[in-house]
């Protein structure tokens, strides 16, 4: 078993805030809907096995608890370009004995772990 993707939520019309985070934030490429989903809106991203789909909801609400946690070469690198950009980077190296990470969220306030 494999983990295939991760669904995200976002207001409706909040793909452009949500390609600026995951397009040009962290540098994953935009996928192209199938056909008979792109009618629903959001977006899809991808970076090597990493996939994220952003899919729209009428009420939103971002998620503060549940999350998906990527896992990169550079932290410290995608750190400082994240607070760069103005998004929020919160440390807890103390929390998993042995693992660096922070904690930021997108555009919308969804909670994403960066290990």
């Amino acid at each position: 078993m494999r983990l295939d993707h991760v669904q995200v939520s976002c207001p409706p019309g909040g793909e452009d805030v949500a390609r600026a985070f995951y397009r040009d934030a962290l540098g994953m490429t935009e996928v192209e809907k199938p056909e008979l989903l792109k009618p629903r809106g959001g977006c899809w991203f991808r970076s090597g096995a990493a996939e994220i789909h952003i899919g729209v909801e009428q009420a939103f609400v971002p998620a503060m608890k549940a999350h998906p946690a990527l896992a990169v070469d550079d932290l410290d690198a995608l750190a400082a370009k994240l607070e760069g950009l103005g998004f929020p980077v919160t440390w807890d190296n103390e929390t998993i004995p042995g693992r660096r990470r922070f904690h930021t969220a997108d555009g919308h306030g969804n909670r994403i772990e960066i290990v």
